[in-house]
């Protein structure tokens, strides 16, 4: 274009077009991207501050991720710990329920009713776990929240063991001994050992250890008397036997002479007369003496506190986990609000100059033409 000649007018109108056509395509690329500074040679000092503000926001939004996911594990926890409450209530209920009742066969069912219960309670913690994290399953599972961009504002969760009930650092619940079946005899004969044995429709009083007026008492482990036999002249060896399989977890078979009893618990057979005292040689339940149950009852009642205790402390660090949380979006807000104060254009006034640039660039045009027919006045010459 440098061999052209414009006259200044022209010149002049063409200027002022071209500097209109570059304001137009700003203000377009404002409108067009919503905001006023679109790089660093738009304005470098706001530019890089807004990026700042943004990067900020950026790494705030990554730790918001983070927290959300630790309300979760906290909320796992604090479920796995209602549901075990649930679990010990029923355990402690097993137990009153063995307390209430003197039957041998009963406490012993409750007893294994009551081991079941703490199976559950230890699967149940370990299926409390969320995210790869889980607060009631011990070594391995503490969590750590962190709250600002440099790692300087946390807080550390220490996780327990509940998925073994017989740790002491946890619910230190034992399970309890189940019940196992025992026999004893008794060798009944007319007379001293050797003699000819004595079959069921013999009389007691045949054998040298029974006499009119003895009086026979099953016991069972807690000294509990559930059942007597007074030994009359007619009380036959078949007396015995039914007074023996009326005890409930009980039963007699007389073979060769000997009474064979047999209990799913410790059945004491005592005599005020000669006949030495026979107890089975079975295992008791955990739940066969009051005492025991005592014992557990006070165990369940120091789990419950303990389960109780942790709920709390866990209800504290989700309280300050949501707080963080609720903090950090409003943190977020502010940056980002403050990023866009710095570089966001308002679409109105950049709408307006827009439309000013038009009607301008409109002119420059009307201009332009005017100023041309002026130079073409000369052609008038030819």
């Amino acid at each position: 274009m440098g061999g052209i000649t414009l006259s200044s007018a022209v010149r002049n109108n063409l200027n002022s077009l071209q500097a209109t056509s570059q304001l137009m395509s700003s203000v377009q690329e404002k409108l067009s991207t919503g905001k006023k500074v679109n790089s660093a040679l738009d304005n470098p000092n706001s530019f890089f501050t807004a990026k700042g503000l943004e990067n900020r926001a950026s790494d705030l939004s990554t730790l918001l991720d983070d927290m959300g996911q630790s309300i979760q594990t906290l909320k796992a926890a604090d479920k796995g710990i209602e549901a075990i409450s649930d679990l010990v209530d029923s355990a402690k209920a097993k137990a009153n329920q063995a307390q209430q009742t003197s039957s041998q066969s009963e406490r012993a069912q409750y007893a294994k009713e009551y081991n079941e219960l703490l199976t559950q309670i230890e699967d149940l913690a370990k299926d409390s776990g969320y995210g790869g994290k889980n607060l009631l399953g011990g070594t391995g599972n503490d969590l750590s929240v962190t709250f600002n961009e440099d790692g300087s504002s946390s807080l550390s969760i220490s996780s327990v063991d509940y998925s073994d009930t017989t740790s002491s650092t946890g619910l230190n619940l034992s399970d309890l001994t189940e019940a196992t079946s025992g026999t004893s005899t008794i060798a009944l004969n007319t007379t001293a050992t050797g003699s000819a044995a004595l079959t069921g429709g013999n009389l007691l009083t045949d054998d040298g250890d029974f006499a009119a007026g003895d009086v026979l008492t099953f016991t069972d482990a807690n000294g509990t008397e559930i059942g007597t036999l007074e030994v009359t002249d007619t009380t036959t060896v078949d007396d015995l036997e039914a007074a023996i399989d009326a005890i409930d977890g009980a039963s007699a078979t007389l073979a060769a002479g000997t009474l064979t009893t047999t209990s799913d618990f410790k059945l004491t057979i005592s005599s005020d007369g000669a006949l030495a005292d026979t107890t089975t040689d079975g295992t008791d339940s955990s739940f066969a003496t009051d005492s025991s149950i005592d014992s557990t009852l006070s165990s369940l009642k120091n789990a419950q506190d303990t389960l109780r205790a942790q709920a709390s402390t866990f209800g504290t660090n989700l309280s300050i986990v949501e707080s963080r949380q609720d903090f950090t979006k409003a943190i977020i807000n502010t940056l980002e609000e403050g990023a866009g104060k710095l570089t966001l254009a308002d679409t109105n006034e950049e709408g307006a100059n827009l439309l000013a640039l038009q009607t301008q660039q409109t002119l420059a045009s009307t201009s332009l033409s005017l100023a041309a027919q002026a130079d073409q006045n000369v052609l008038r010459l030819f």
